[in-house]
C-alpha cells in the first residue's frame, strides 16, 4: 500500500462518495476513461473488484466499504486543512441525505423547505428510511445525518441531543373512552393501533404492562404515522404516539389525547453524524437549523399531564413510535 500512487486514494474516495465513475470524473475534472484506468490500477493493487456496475452507477464491494472507512476521514481532514471550503446556502450546491421516519419528516420537512425557499436555495434534502440502523447508515456513508432516537458510543459517530420525545394516548373525539379518565382497565381493554415498520405487534407499552402482569390487544399495525392518524380518526382504535407527531392532529381537533395510566421513561431525539463530516459546513448549517426548530416550536414540548412511552424492550425506542423496529 505504501507504494501506491496517492492519487488513486483521492479517485477512490470520489467514486465512493458519488457512487458513479462518471460523476466522480466530473468532480475531479478528469475524463471518464482516465478514472476507469485508475480503477483498474486499484483493482490490481488491492486485489479486489472494488466496484460493481449497478444501473447508471456502481456499488462498492464490502472490501471497498471497509477501506473507505479508513481513508475517508484522513482525506477529509487534509482537504479542509489545505483549502477550507466556503459555504453559502444560496449558491453552494449541496445534497444532504437524512435518515428519519415519516413522523419526523412531517415535523421538520415543511419547516426546512420554507427556509430553503427563502434563503438556502442551493440545498437539496433527501430522506432515507430509518429503522434503527443508524450506525450502518453512517459508517457506510449512506446518509449524512440521522435524525431520531439513536443512542451510540461508537468512536466515529457524534451525537447531539435535541429534545425528549414524550408520548401520549390518542383517539377520535367521539370515541367511547373520550368522555372519561382513561383507567388502566379501559386502556388494556381497548383495541390498540401500533405504528410498526416491521409489522411486529409489540412495543414498549406491552413490555411495561408485562412487568405488571398485564397485556393489551394490538388489533392492527400500520407502517406510517399519516396512515395511523387517518385510521384513528375513522375507527374505534386508540394508539400511543409521539406527542410531537400527533400534536397537529390534536390541535385541529382530528384527535384527542388522554393521560396514560402507565408511565415509561421518554427517549431522547438526537442528530448523529460521522466524524469524517465534522468540518462539513452544509451539515453544520442543517444541524443548527434543526436545533432552532426544536428550541422554538411548541410541537416538541408536550403538556406535562400526560405519561410517556418508549421502547425499553430493545433500547431502540424512537420517533417512529413505541415500536422502534417498525
Amino acid at each position: 500500500m505504501a507504494k501506491i500512487d496517492l492519487n488513486l486514494i483521492v479517485i477512490f474516495d470520489a467514486i465512493m462518495r458519488e457512487q458513479s465513475i462518471t460523476i466522480a470524473a466530473e468532480q475531479l475534472a478528469m475524463t471518464q476513461p482516465s478514472v476507469s484506468k485508475a480503477v483498474s490500477r486499484m483493482r490490481y493493487a488491492w486485489k479486489d473488484p472494488l466496484f460493481i456496475k449497478h444501473g447508471r452507477g456502481v456499488t462498492p464491494t464490502p472490501y471497498a466499504r471497509q477501506l473507505w472507512q479508513e481513508v475517508a476521514e484522513p482525506l477529509n481532514k487534509i482537504s479542509h486543512t489545505v483549502s477550507p471550503p466556503k459555504f453559502d446556502p444560496m449558491t453552494s450546491s449541496t445534497q444532504l441525505r437524512v435518515a428519519l421516519t415519516d413522523g419526523i419528516s412531517s415535523l421538520f420537512w415543511p419547516r426546512l423547505r420554507a427556509i430553503i425557499e427563502d434563503s438556502a436555495r442551493a440545498i437539496d434534502l433527501y430522506a432515507v428510511p430509518f429503522q434503527g440502523n443508524g450506525q450502518k447508515l453512517l459508517l457506510e456513508a449512506e446518509v449524512d445525518l440521522v435524525l431520531d432516537y439513536y443512542p451510540t458510543t461508537h468512536e466515529q459517530i457524534s451525537v447531539q441531543h435535541l429534545y425528549d420525545n414524550h408520548f401520549t394516548c390518542v383517539m377520535r373525539p367521539d370515541h367511547l373512552l373520550a368522555e372519561r379518565a382513561l383507567s388502566l382497565e379501559d386502556f388494556c381493554g381497548a383495541d390498540h393501533l401500533l405504528v410498526s415498520l416491521s409489522g411486529d405487534p409489540s412495543g414498549a407499552v406491552d413490555s411495561t404492562l408485562a412487568i405488571k402482569g398485564l397485556q393489551r390487544r394490538v388489533a392492527m399495525t400500520v407502517n406510517s404515522f399519516s396512515g395511523a392518524m387517518d385510521l384513528l380518526e375513522e375507527s374505534n382504535l386508540i394508539s400511543v404516539l409521539p406527542f410531537s407527531v400527533a400534536s397537529k392532529a390534536i390541535e385541529n381537533g382530528r384527535l384527542i389525547q388522554k393521560p396514560m395510566p402507565i408511565s415509561v421513561p421518554s427517549p431522547t431525539i438526537s442528530v448523529a453524524w460521522h466524524r469524517r463530516n465534522q468540518h462539513n459546513r452544509a451539515l453544520k448549517w442543517l444541524i443548527l437549523i434543526v436545533e432552532y426548530f426544536t428550541e422554538n416550536s411548541a410541537n416538541f414540548h408536550q403538556p406535562g399531564y400526560s405519561h410517556m412511552d418508549n421502547n425499553s424492550t430493545n433500547n431502540r425506542s424512537s420517533i417512529v413510535g413505541e415500536n422502534a423496529q417498525q
